[in-house]
């Protein structure tokens, strides 16, 4: 038995900011084949820069996502990060329109997200092999921003909410907030090796429900 495993989203799923091997991708499919004692096939479709709206179009129109989805027992997906950075950054110099530009990305951002768990769902609806998704949590990249901090503690609530016996959430928002100097590369904005291990490790607490 070889259990497929297909990492979606952004960034930290293609593991931008380590070296090759050492995103959580790779370091959780070596968790993975331990703890389930047989191969672990993956198959990594992280997109740099890849925003909530933008993965929920692929899920819906890219014929090679859907089937990857389809095919996996294991999904994990990142998402959401883009979303504040971008939101964040069209505000740039307009410090008293920041919270505007927040609020309506936070929203657009729930919604997309709402549309990648419905369709994968549905992508999954029938398959008789059991499944697990995980849903990897955020940290604030701009710590320093009290309206970027509620950002991603409200998105973090929000899909936390798709909790169930199938899908689970990593949280990482604690581990990574003051601790930023450690787990961050260079740039201040990805992991690095280490940040990618606390998230890889994050992955296999929650278990692999039915898989085992």
């Amino acid at each position: 038995m070889v259990y497929q495993y297909t990492a979606i989203g952004d960034s930290l799923t293609t593991g931008f900011g380590a070296l090759p091997g050492n995103g959580f991708v790779p370091v959780y499919r070596r968790m993975a084949e331990g703890r389930l004692q047989t191969p672990v096939a993956s198959a990594n479709l992280g997109v740099n820069g890849l925003t909530t709206a933008g993965l929920e179009q692929r899920l819906k129109t890219d014929g090679g996502f859907r089937s990857a989805v389809k095919d996996a027992e294991i999904i994990t997906v990142s998402i959401g990060g883009n979303d504040l950075i971008k939101a964040a950054k069209a505000a740039a110099g307009r410090p008293g329109e920041l919270n505007g530009y927040l609020q309506k990305a936070l929203r657009d951002c729930k919604r997309n997200f709402s549309d990648i768990m419905s369709t994968l769902s549905q992508l999954k609806t029938g398959t008789r092999s059991p499944y697990i998704i995980r849903i990897v949590g955020l940290y604030n990249p701009y710590p320093q921003v009290d309206e970027a901090t509620e950002w991603v503690r409200q998105f973090n609530r929000y899909a936390a909410g798709y909790s169930s016996y199938a899908v689970g959430f990593a949280s990482i928002y604690h581990e990574f907030a003051g601790n930023e100097r450690g787990l961050l590369f260079l740039d201040h904005i990805h992991p690095n090796g280490r940040g990618y291990r606390v998230i890889a490790g994050k992955l296999d607490a929650l278990g692999y429900g039915s898989l085992r």
